[in-house]
């Protein structure tokens, strides 16, 4: 009898179910496309990169460590970002550029630097390479540039092609040019300048940006003095221009710089008395006068500046009792008055304790001569009348030193007294032999 063959439905049946549903079996339909293949785990860079392939090889050549992407740092960084990117695309391009710490490697060309042209600010901290001319297309592109220690030579000429920078800040470089004015002359869009320990010399410039609110001029060799033009900067916040050579008087127009905030002329030869017209700039908060040859007496006016927090108005020439109260100085984060030996405090209204670096005011408004030295070979007993003008706080010190002499003076007799007890003893044991 012959064998039945199995019955192949129910083979069939369940191949149906294991294909996929809509893939009917049919002679036109195509086989299932292959996977794409990965991208090996060694591509370059520029292919994962959102950055123009042409400023990324730039960065290289230049030897800049950059990330994967300059465009996208990483996450959750502590350091802070050294590039930002625009948003086209296929590719981005950078906005700005941040060196510091540059290693040895790190070199500027002619090339990389016109494929980076579409840089708006350009910052280097700590980079002393050596400058080359930067191309025309990135010149007329940069609105901010910093140069904090770095590059090896600067020359004033190099400087004033940037004519488009809104923010110039070259500090602690040595700057060739025969005074401000060359760099800042061509500048028509000059906010913010700083030009600090740069070795500058020459005279400040006679004619200014009116749009400048901060100007930083300070640690030079900059001589002659303060121009007039200087003082119709009405959106002028800040004003630095210590540690010059600048003399003659503070120009009187200075109370024109309405919105002023922070002015310091310290450290130069300025002479003559402090306007009167400061008085004119209640949203003054920093002002110092120091290292000076200013004279006359301290104007009233100054105690009426409510939001002044830093005064600083030592080693000058000023002369008379000084205008201020316990309450107006307690105020103030930053008080010097020391180093005017003409200058002197009511002393009934600021106590005879303070200690001001100035001597307290006889009755006639004048310094008080310093007390004599006390002879050494005194009495301690003359110690016991204490003038109250005599000493200017120096009360606990003199208890301090009242307190170690009497228990010295204990201690010898009591060492007394113990000698005399042995020498009586030894004595007695003589006399009962």
């Amino acid at each position: 009898m012959a064998t039945m063959a199995p019955d192949p439905s129910p083979f069939l049946i369940f191949l149906l179910l294991l294909y996929p549903a809509g893939a009917a079996m049919s002679p036109t339909s195509s086989p299932p496309s292959a996977p794409t293949p990965k991208p090996p785990a060694h591509s370059s860079p520029i292919s994962s990169s959102t950055l123009d392939p042409k400023q990324l090889r730039a960065l290289q050549s230049l030897n800049i460590p950059t990330s994967k992407d300059p465009c996208s740092p990483p996450p959750h960084s502590s350091t802070p970002p050294t590039t930002s990117c625009d948003s086209s695309s296929p590719f981005r391009h950078l906005l700005s550029l941040t060196l510091s710490n540059c290693s040895e490697d790190v070199a500027l060309s002619l090339t990389a630097l016109k494929s980076l042209s579409t840089l708006t600010s350009l910052n280097l901290i700590n980079c002393p390479v050596t400058p080359i001319r930067f191309p025309s297309e990135l010149t007329s592109n940069l609105h901010t540039f910093s140069c904090i220690n770095s590059l090896k030579k600067l020359t004033g000429v190099w400087l004033s092609r940037l004519q488009n920078v809104t923010e110039l800040t070259v500090s602690r470089v040595s700057i060739t040019a025969s005074g401000p004015t060359i760099i800042l002359g061509g500048m028509k869009f000059l906010h913010s300048v700083t030009l600090s320990q740069a070795n500058l010399s020459g005279n400040l410039p006679k004619h200014w940006h009116p749009n400048l609110t901060f100007v930083d001029l300070s640690a030079n060799h900059l001589k002659g003095k303060i121009p007039i033009s200087l003082t119709r900067l009405e959106n002028l916040i800040h004003l630095n221009l210590s540690s010059n050579s600048l003399n003659e008087t503070i120009p009187t127009t200075i109370g024109d710089l309405s919105s002023l905030k922070n002015l310091s002329l310290a450290s130069n030869s300025l002479s003559g008395p402090i306007p009167e017209s400061l008085a004119a700039l209640p949203g003054l908060t920093h002002l110092d006068l120091s290292f000076n040859q200013l004279n006359g007496t301290i104007p009233n006016f100054i105690r009426d500046m409510k939001k002044l927090k830093h005064l600083n108005l030592a080693s000058n020439s000023f002369h008379g009792v000084l205008p201020f109260n316990a309450t107006f100085i307690k105020g103030l984060e930053v008080f010097k008055v020391g180093e005017n030996s003409n200058l002197c405090y009511n002393h009934t209204v600021l106590g005879s304790k303070v200690k001001l670096g100035i001597a307290a005011c006889d009755k006639h408004g004048l310094p008080l001569s310093p007390p004599p030295a006390k002879d050494s070979s005194a009495d301690d007993s003359s110690d016991g009348s204490d003038d109250d003008d005599d000493d200017y706080g120096n009360v606990e010190e003199k208890k301090h030193h009242n307190g170690p002499n009497k228990v010295v003076l204990g201690v010898a007799i009591g060492l007394s007294s113990i000698v005399f007890l042995i020498v009586f003893l030894v004595l007695l044991s003589k006399c009962c032999k």
